[in-house]
């Protein structure tokens, strides 16, 4: 099963990105490594996904494509 790729061919050329594949797996771990940076990175993330929240997504499948208004929760 290793030797699928070499023997039967390299079709979608996986092997052609394989080093910088396990480059880029190596970042998160040795950034991980620093928690002080970790966590700056992981805050600034989350503080700029604000637009892809569930709720920005809900309200507009509610207004866009079921037509209905917000009912307020006191």
């Amino acid at each position: 099963m290793h030797d699928t790729l070499p023997i039967n061919g390299d079709h979608y050329t996986h092997l052609a990105d394989l080093k910088s594949y396990l480059a880029a797996g190596q970042r998160p771990r040795e950034l991980y490594a620093n928690a002080d940076e970790w966590v700056r990175k992981i805050i600034l993330n989350v503080a700029g996904s604000g637009k892809f929240s569930s709720d920005r997504t809900i309200s507009a499948y509610a207004i866009q494509i079921w037509e209905v208004e917000p009912c307020p929760v006191p």
